[in-house]
């Protein structure tokens, strides 16, 4: 597999996101030679307008490989303010970087897709043959459905251009360099920071959104990037995969391990005027296994407590020395 990436010039989107960071090191630990890995800060190209696309590609020369991580993603309270952007951007950049990378002769597109994508009340695990049968999760159907839009786009170049373009179905990724933001974060570091932080402030209730009755699936992001990776080099079918760990948890079993991680010793209050998003979530990862020998390593436990000691270093860190 070294020699397949020692060859290969390398266009990452998103490189300097958080699951970009994970898969750019990855990438130049396989051998890809620093001048040949490609990653971007956002403010530099504006992927959501074709000139920048443009001018991105011009710049670049040939390319062998696109990894389309680049995106505009939030958890639920993000994805439910701002459904218009969240699908007006990532339609707009993953439409423009596919359609400029099959103009410039890339050898191979990968996008990275969304458990989103799936039905809201698809049957667990979620089957990537289950894909087309309902409509999303209404709080995150904008972002589901402009993701899903890059399988589409791929299987019909694929089908017209005999472009390679293949489509992974990422589930919710966590882990050290996640965005903590509370206003945008995903579950996991939205609630690693409110228990962590409670403990800082010595607060006695933190609140929770939701019922706690859903379920979700969660993968640790250095298996995410490994994932990414494996199918990179190694898969070249038209038909999505699922990339996930094979598990499920219910909200409250999470909040659950993260006040005894965190060590708060307070009261949790649930806010069930706030979505719970979609009931369950859960993927069936046979396929990546089949094709392309992808399963997980990383334990739920020990990913959490990496995440965590991240979050709670880089708070430490950032202490003023006299309080």
């Amino acid at each position: 597999m070294n020699d397949f990436w020692k060859k290969k010039k390398v266009l990452v989107t998103g490189g300097y996101g958080f699951i970009g960071q994970h898969l750019t090191k990855k990438l130049l630990n396989r051998g890809v030679n620093t001048s040949n890995l490609v990653f971007f800060h956002k403010n530099d190209y504006d992927l959501r307008k074709e000139s920048a696309v443009e001018d991105l590609f011009k710049k670049l020369g040939q390319i062998d490989l696109v990894i389309h991580l680049a995106g505009n993603v939030g958890g639920i309270g993000f994805n439910r303010v701002n459904p218009g952007k969240v699908f007006y951007d990532n339609i707009m950049m993953n439409t423009l970087v596919m359609e400029y990378a099959r103009r410039n002769y890339v050898e191979k597109f990968v996008g990275v897709g969304s458990v989103c994508s799936y039905p809201k009340f698809a049957p667990i695990p979620f089957q990537e043959k289950d894909l087309w049968d309902g409509y999303p999760e209404e709080t995150n159907a904008s972002y589901g459905l402009a993701k899903k839009m890059i399988l589409v786009q791929g299987q019909a170049y694929r089908e017209q251009y005999g472009f390679n373009a293949i489509h992974l179905l990422l589930v919710n990724v966590y882990g050290p360099g996640d965005n903590f933001d509370l206003d945008s974060s995903h579950v996991i570091a939205g609630l690693i920071r409110k228990f962590v932080d409670a403990v800082w402030d010595d607060k006695k209730e933190v609140v929770v959104w939701g019922t706690g009755t859903p379920s979700r699936e969660f993968i640790y992001v250095e298996d995410a990037a490994e994932g990414i990776l494996l199918a990179t080099g190694r898969y070249n079918k038209p038909e999505p995969v699922n990339l996930g760990a094979g598990f499920e948890i219910s909200i409250k079993d999470l909040v659950e391990l993260i006040v005894k991680l965190t060590g708060f010793k307070g009261r949790v209050t649930w806010d069930t005027s706030k979505p719970d998003g979609q009931p369950r979530r859960m993927l069936d990862t046979s396929r990546a296994e089949k094709e392309f020998g992808f399963k997980a390593t990383i334990s739920f436990e020990e990913g959490l407590k990496k995440t965590n000691e991240w979050y709670r270093d880089k708070k430490w860190n950032s202490r003023p020395i006299f309080p």
